[in-house]
Parts: C-alpha cells; structure tokens; sequence
C-alpha cells in the first residue's frame, strides 16, 4: 500500500492552529505518511510535528465554508485546526482517520525513522538478561522457550531454581495460563528472598493438581520458612475463574504457602476510569465541588491507591517477614507486573536510578509480555467501544510518580522522564514498545529494523534533562504513604494542557539555579579546606595555632 492513495489533499494554505495557553499560529498544513506538519507563514521556527499514530479521535465542526478539525491525541493534549474550504476540511479529516488507524504494524513510523543522531549505544542490547541475571547462583537462565513454543508471551531465556530441568517447565506451562509458569522476577540481596510472578494456575472445578508446579515454587524455599502467594484477583473473581478453567492454588497442595488476594481491577476498568478522569480533566465549566467529586467518581486515584498498597505488601513479605512471594492475576500481563516492578522500586535503589529504571521496565514489561500494542492502541478519546485498550502502564508510571514525589531526593531521574515513558509507549519514532511480546518483537525483526528509545535516552545531554537535580543515592528500603491525603492527581500528565507552565518552568529552572550554586559553593569550601590541610601539614606553626 502507498501512503499517498490514502492522502487526499496534502497541502493546505491558510490553517489556523489553535492551542490552550498557547497564541494561535496561522500557517500551511502538510500530511506526510506519518505526520501532521503545520509550518508558520509569520515565524518559520514555529512548527508543529504531530505523528498520526498519536492520534486518538478526530471530531468535524463546520461554519459556512469554514471547517475545523479538532484534534484529540492519546497523550491528551487537544489542538484544533481551522481549515479554510468545506471539500479541503473533509479530505483532510479523512486522510488523517485513515492514517492514523493502520493495522499494519510494518507501516508504523518506527520503520521508516532513520535517526539525526549518533547512535553511541545500541539499546536493543542494553539490558540482556544474561547479563542481569548471571550472578544468582541458586538460579539459571533456561532456554526452554527459546522458540517460543513453551509460553507465546515470555521472552526466550528465563530465569527458573537452579534443581528445576526444563522438562518438569514444560509441564508446569501447561498448568498456568498462558503457558506463564513461575519465573524469576526479583531476588533480595539483603536476605535471599525471591519475588516470582506467572499467570493463574489452571485448576478447574474439578481442583486439579501439578505436582511439578508444587516441586517448582517450594523450591525457592528456604528450610522452615513459609512463602506468600497475593493474588491480585478477589477471593470472588478468583473463584469464578474456576468455572472457566483457571482458579487459584489450593491450600491442601501448597501447605507452605499463604494465600492474599487484593482487589486490583482489571483491564476493561481501568479504560473506564481513564476517559472519566481525563473528561474530568478537561471540563473548565464545573465549580471545585464538582469537579473533586468527578474526579472520586473516575476512580483513578482510588486504583493507584490499591496498586501501590499491594505492592507494599508485596515489599513488606520480602524485606520483613523474610519470605518469598509469588505474584499472580489471571494472565499475569498487567496488574501482576504493576505490583512486581513498584515493589522493586521499593526495595531496590539500583531500579530507582535511569539506567536501573530502564532495566527494570525492559524486563519486567517488554520482556515479561505486557501486551503494548494492544494496551497502549487508544487513550482516552477514543470514539470506539474499548475492548483490549487499557492504562495498565500509564497507571504504574504514576504511582512511580507518587513515589518519586513522596521521596524527591532517593530518584536519579526527574518527571520529565517518567512522561517522555507515557508518550513514548502510546506513539514513538522508536520501536521499543511496538509489538506485544518478545516474540512479536522477533517476529518484526525490531532489533534489525528500528531504533531502541534506549538508544536516544542514554545519550548525555538526554541523561542530563532528565536527571534530577536533587538526588542522592539511597540504600534503604523506602515506603510510600498510601493515605488519600499523600496521593496526589499526576498534574504533569493529566493537567498539562489544560494550564499554563510557563510559572512551574521558572520555579523549576530557578530551583535547579539554586542547587546548581549551593554545589559550586560546598565545592569550593571543600577545596579551601584541603588547601588548609595541605598548608597545616607543611607548616608547623600553623598546627600549633
């Protein structure tokens, strides 16, 4: 297919750009294969590059001869174009909602992106899990699912008790859903416990039994010592998934293990909660009362409250109860992954670091088989019905957020790269979120045809942006307040169009001033001091003074 059949007017004179905050900018509109350009008649510097896949919704208002386009995107800013002539304002709107739904994944821009930049470091090969994994001595990286036939959404090595052959695996796959066995997903340095996480095991009303999956997670472990299985399903959920296979390990042939259930919701939900929020978000007309109590009705904050609660107790059974803990759902794709990488943000300063951070989301969401294609396919504007759609990541990126806010001072990263996450994961030049699992990923050829978003962020003056200036490195274990009071709405995600920053990039720029000065200035008293000390050790009479 050429992009050019699906383009109908590519150019048009005299659009006028309309943005919150922002002066209206009147100039000429252009549609490539993968983007909205609108170049400024008066200032040529002012530009907009919008990529159609960021698109969410279009909507079509006309005045006479005079048509508008507003446009929704899925990291939910919203602009509208007005476009002089009825024929060129529909011709444009269709080209945009054809564009902007391909199916295809081989047509998405991050195949045809060819970077201005050097590549210092290749991305895809960044975080191997050989080389994450290589000095837990009580574990091994199998090659059972090198082919992917073992579990479709695991990546091709993973990391499994080293007494466990690939065989009884083969058979405990065909006991969890999804073929999602036990894996490794953390191992704690301070005391030798391990975070593990698979999907559901399948058994049915009729209770049945894999004596191999038993063998598997017993084997981590310790003598005398009890383990916790938190289940992120209800006792009522989890019991009705009986009926349709699935189920939840019984008591009787798990006598080691404590059984927790929590109430994260599920996908579909989430989506729900997402579009009241963000409508929420975006209507200027309600008084406070109103809107606060929109804002309780969407849930959101309610969902980042459970999440992270869960996540906590997940920590808590690690660090102090000094037990291993197995993670499941149902799938064991997305809340079972929520609560496995926060409470690794908990535990370990490494993952609270921006190469350590990006480690963790590389394994415990690229790698672990969080659907992105499907997840991240629409926002909150979407016009259609929601059917796999869901805020899985966005919602763990802000209750990261709420940690990093909590403890500003134990993150090497700021916001700002927290959101570069959210924008990148809905539409990116870059091929790191594109695809549902590894094995789609293989199947692409990413590796060979796209460039990783790892490879732009570790450059140095990107590292540079998105450090924060107020880190210093932390080892202990840090736990959030999960209290309303300490659980804020994510301003800079879900407020940023609807309100001016220009004062909150002064406050922040002058802040970073400030730090930048107090370092200068302890710099030089340092240097004073080991001046002093050089001078008292040469001088005697300064050491008798």
């Amino acid at each position: 297919m050429e992009f050019a059949e699906l383009i109908k007017t590519p150019r048009v004179d005299g659009v006028v750009l309309h943005r919150p905050f922002l002066p209206t900018v009147e100039g000429t509109l252009c549609l490539t294969g993968h983007h909205l350009i609108l170049s400024s008649r008066q200032d040529n510097t002012e530009e907009l590059w919008l990529l159609h896949s960021n698109i969410d919704s279009i909507e079509k208002r006309f005045v006479g001869s005079l048509g508008s386009i507003i446009v929704k995107c899925k990291d939910l800013r919203v602009i509208q174009l007005d476009i002089p002539g009825m024929e060129e304002c529909l011709n444009i709107s269709s080209s945009i909602e054809a564009l902007s739904t391909l199916d295809s994944v081989s047509l998405m821009y991050p195949f045809f992106y060819r970077p201005m930049f050097e590549v210092i470091e290749d991305g895809w090969n960044s975080f191997l899990p050989q080389d994450f994994y290589w000095w837990f001595y009580e574990w091994r990286l199998s090659e059972v699912n090198t082919d992917f036939s073992v579990c479709l959404s695991y990546p091709p090595l993973v990391a499994v008790p080293k007494d466990v052959d690939d065989d009884t695996l083969r058979k405990v796959s065909t006991f969890r859903h999804g073929g999602r066995f036990p894996v490794l997903s953390y191992y704690h340095k301070k005391n030798g416990m391990v975070m593990m996480r698979a999907g559901q095991p399948l058994t049915g009303t009729n209770g049945r039994r894999c004596k191999e999956d038993e063998k598997l997670i017993n084997a981590t472990l310790r003598p005398g010592k009890r383990g916790y299985i938190i289940d992120t399903r209800t006792v009522n959920v989890a019991q009705q998934a009986k009926a349709r296979g699935g189920g939840f390990e019984l008591e009787a042939n798990y006598p080691q293990w404590r059984r927790i259930h929590k109430a994260l919701e599920r996908s579909n939900v989430l989506q729900d909660s997402l579009i009241k929020l963000v409508e929420a978000c975006n209507d200027q007309n309600h008084s406070m009362d109103r809107w606060l109590s929109k804002l309780e009705a969407s849930s959101w904050q309610s969902n980042v409250k459970e999440i992270l609660t869960t996540a906590c107790l997940a920590a808590q059974c690690i660090d102090r109860e000094g037990a291993s803990v197995l993670v499941h759902g149902t799938e064991g794709t997305d809340s079972t992954l929520q609560v496995t990488s926060l409470a690794q943000i908990i535990l370990d300063p490494t993952c609270r670091t921006i190469r350590g951070f990006q480690g963790l989301v590389e394994r415990e969401w690229l790698q672990a088989g969080h659907p992105f294609q499907q997840r991240c396919s629409q926002s909150a504007f979407s016009n259609t019905k929601p059917r796999v759609e869901a805020p899985v990541f966005l919602l763990f990126l802000d209750c990261v957020w709420q940690i990093l806010r909590q403890f500003p001072c134990s993150f090497e990263f700021c916001e700002s790269f927290l959101v570069l996450l959210f924008e990148h994961a809905y539409a990116s030049q870059f091929g790191t979120f594109l695809g549902n699992s590894a094995a789609d990923r293989s199947k692409l050829s990413l590796p060979e045809k796209t460039v990783s978003l790892w490879s732009w962020v570790n450059r140095p003056q990107e590292l540079e942006r998105l450090s924060n200036p107020l880190y210093e490195a932390n080892s202990l274990v840090i736990w959030p307040s999960v209290a309303p009071q300490s659980l804020l709405l994510w301003e800079g995600v879900f407020l940023r169009w609807n309100r001016s920053s220009k004062c909150l990039d002064e406050a922040y720029e002058e802040m970073v001033h400030i730090i930048e000065y107090n370092k200068e200035l302890q710099n030089k008293v340092n240097s004073l001091r080991r001046q002093l000390a050089e001078l008292e050790t040469e001088d005697p009479l300064l050491q008798e003074s």
